[in-house]
Order: C-alpha cells, then sequence, then structure tokens
C-alpha cells in the first residue's frame, strides 16, 4: 500500500532566490522553476518592496517537479542541503526577513514528508544549532505566490559572470552537483 499522493510542486524559501533557483535546476526530475515571493500580506509586491521589508514576503523558488524522477524527500534534501536553515533571516551577507528559512509545504503529504526529515535531522545533529526553518501547510487561500519580476527568471544562466552569482550561487551550485551527483543532470 502505499503513502498519500505527492503534489508535483514545492515551494521554498532559503536565501537570495537566485541560489535556489541556480541549483535546484541541476537536478533530474526539476520539470520547472519559478522566483517570486510568498507568505507576505501585500498583493503583487516589487523586488524592491520585498527587500526593503516591507511586505512580510520571503524570497522563494515555487519548483515543479516530476517525484517519479525526483522524490519530494529528495528534493527537500536538496533544498536544505544549498542553504543554511539554523540562521533566522539572514543568508551569509543577505540579511532581513525576506531571507528566512521558509518551506510551504503543498498538501499534507508533503507537510509530513517535511517534519519527518526535520525531526531525523534534529536527531542526528547535522548543525551546531536548532534549525529554525518555518514549515507552513498551503490552503486554499495561500500562501499565494507571486512571480518576481522577468529579469530575475533564471538569473544565474543569464548573469554567470556577474560577481554575486560567481562568489555565491557558483558555489552552492557546485555543493549540489557534488553531494547529489547521482540526481544531477550531466553536461
Amino acid at each position: 500500500m502505499s503513502g498519500p499522493t505527492i503534489t508535483p510542486l514545492a515551494t521554498f524559501g532559503g536565501g537570495c532566490f537566485w541560489c535556489l533557483d541556480a541549483a535546484l535546476r541541476q537536478l533530474n526530475g526539476v520539470t520547472g522553476i519559478a522566483c517570486g515571493y510568498a507568505g507576505g500580506q501585500v498583493e503583487d509586491p516589487s523586488y524592491e518592496a520585498v527587500c526593503g521589508g516591507r511586505t512580510g514576503h520571503a524570497e522563494v523558488v515555487q519548483v515543479h517537479f516530476d517525484p517519479q524522477v525526483l522524490p519530494y524527500r529528495e528534493l527537500l534534501r536538496a533544498f536544505f542541503l544549498i542553504h543554511d536553515p539554523t540562521t533566522p533571516n539572514r543568508q551569509g551577507h543577505d540579511v532581513g526577513t525576506q531571507y528566512r528559512s521558509i518551506l510551504f509545504a503543498h498538501g499534507n503529504a508533503q507537510l509530513i514528508e517535511a517534519r519527518r526529515l526535520l525531526a531525523e535531522f534534529g536527531a542526528a545533529a547535522l548543525w551546531p544549532d536548532p534549525v529554525v526553518t518555518e514549515v507552513l501547510e498551503t490552503s486554499d487561500k495561500g500562501p499565494v505566490f507571486w512571480p518576481a519580476e522577468d529579469h530575475h527568471q533564471n538569473y544565474f544562466a543569464h548573469n554567470p559572470a556577474q560577481p554575486y552569482c560567481q562568489a555565491v550561487v557558483a558555489p552552492k551550485v557546485a555543493k549540489l552537483r557534488k553531494a547529489m551527483f547521482d540526481r544531477t543532470h550531466r553536461s
């Protein structure tokens, strides 16, 4: 007997969405990614408003994936691999509530799997500090996902020489490719 069906959509926030986007695109089974904003109180926020901390949104990615190729648990593992889930409202030099570690579970099966994995992380003491990732279940009323402006979509692929991409994004992509080599595209 199999468990509940996993919704093939995941929404994660863990720092700058350019990092999550670029790294998670490396995974076989990811069929699409959009950068955007979720978890706030303002409709259709702009990048400037979110970065100004005036909307309550986090920078997030919405990941469409094929659970037959990429199980949700493996997608979660990748998410936790490429950001620090122990720093509230910060990833490296990026500071503010828009950079918080947050996971929006699409359905009960995702919620159960996320909580199970976090419990395993806690038992294994993988990080020296406690995990502060917010785990929220989506509902018919939210979280509303607002796509980011076009120039933020697939940013790393369009701007690989940009200094932030070289210093911050590229190392996260390399880390994921090394740690999850068997699940990444071979180019």
